[in-house]
């Protein structure tokens, strides 16, 4: 039996790659995979188990239930001043990663070309390529703390026919948060060369010391742009599986007779959990302020170790330099996670631009987190 080319050309993903090997040893701290170390929040739990008692366990519509649309598109309204129709143009997914592949695959057709920012999340790359698209990186640098250059934008999208821009922002595996100047900026060029936007939003709701800007803020993105966003990372609800797109008419119903011929639709419960999850402000405030204690936890021990970082904004993560070690970005999170049981991601899980960085995530425990700064402390240490 034949496996197919463009399967067997895509690597597995570097972060479950290190996320096996720690699983298969005893006192490791996990600073690898990006997953809030929080409960799903208790009014959110008994919601879906109340709707396990209360008998709802079948289908719902391709789209979702209209109940949760419709809080997802009053919240849009509220926050960008945008105005979705919960009806044609909202579509519930299972987990934003299922949203982002249907985006990619309902826009892109054989040789179309899709610029992503790197480095960038380990699934743009691939879900790209299994549409048969072409990708086109335009790399960032630690000395521009990691965001685009508007000239190498413009020059990109001008110079290569770009079909579609993917925009993760806050950044992961960085956890930089464009500024509103910047997300303006994109957003013209995208206007102004007629590209597609694809806008992950997933970490939007974790932005620490300011507001977050979406380009749905900048007159015309509506009509051009694919929003993506989801209750895992903020809401504490990964294994829920829950996310949702919102855009242009024509291009959910494309989402959707993918959706519906592959996953049909969201698990129910699921969904009547995110219902009450959209009402639950005070928990997800709680859990804002902790990371953002432990972001300052973070960036304090790993400078004193003599790792340079760029701040992160938001999300739940910072992405050191090793460059001074002499060590790759593979070689140090394999003897870390070996002589010191602490588990990080080598940079280049996102893009060959992450060379010389490893991403750490502070959805940890403080403790947890002092264990871990104190251990590489030591290996640091040791290798100098």
């Amino acid at each position: 039996m034949k496996v197919s080319e463009k399967v067997k050309e895509v690597p597995p993903s570097g972060i479950r790659e290190f996320f096996d090997l720690v699983l298969q040893m005893d006192d490791v701290v996990s600073l690898g995979v990006g997953e809030p170390d929080f409960v799903t929040p208790w009014r959110i739990r008994e919601a879906g188990i109340y709707s396990l008692e209360s008998g709802y366990t079948s289908y719902t519509s391709n789209k979702g239930l209209p109940e949760l649309r419709k809080l997802i598109s009053d919240e849009l309204e509220n926050k960008y001043s945008v105005k979705y129709n919960p009806e044609k143009e909202i579509l519930i997914t299972s987990g934003v990663s299922e949203a982002y592949d249907l985006a990619i695959r309902s826009l892109v057709e054989q040789g179309d070309k899709v610029a992503v920012f790197e480095p960038s999340y380990v699934s743009y790359s691939p879900c790209i390529k299994f549409a048969g698209g072409d990708v086109v990186k335009i790399d960032t640098s630690f000395d521009s703390g990691f965001k685009p250059s508007t000239d190498k934008i413009k020059r990109v999208l001008k110079n290569r026919d770009i079909k579609v821009l993917v925009l993760n922002n806050p950044n992961n595996p960085t956890g930089v948060c464009l500024e509103e100047e910047k997300v303006r900026e994109i957003s013209e060029i995208c206007k102004e060369e007629d590209t597609s936007l694809i806008s992950d939003e997933i970490y939007s709701k974790l932005v620490y010391d300011r507001g977050y800007f979406s380009p749905l803020q900048v007159k015309g993105m509506k009509e051009r742009s694919i929003l993506l966003d989801g209750f895992s990372k903020s809401y504490a609800m990964t294994g829920w599986r829950i996310g949702y797109v919102a855009g242009p008419e024509h291009v959910i119903n494309a989402m959707n007779k993918i959706h519906q011929y592959t996953m049909l639709c969201a698990p129910i419960m699921s969904q009547k959990a995110a219902v009450e999850a959209i009402k639950s402000k005070k928990e997800i405030k709680d859990m804002k302020e902790e990371y953002n204690r432990r972001r300052k936890l973070t960036l304090s021990r790993l400078t004193e170790m003599g790792l340079k970082c760029v701040e992160p904004e938001g999300a739940f993560y910072v992405f050191p330099s090793i460059k001074e070690t002499g060590l790759s970005s593979k070689e140090f999170a394999k003897k870390l996670v070996k002589e010191k049981k602490v588990a990080v991601v080598p940079g280049t899980a996102f893009g060959e631009s992450g060379e010389g960085y490893i991403r750490c995530s502070y959805a940890n425990s403080r403790e947890n987190l002092k264990i871990a700064f104190k251990r590489m402390k030591e290996f640091i240490n040791e290798i100098k």
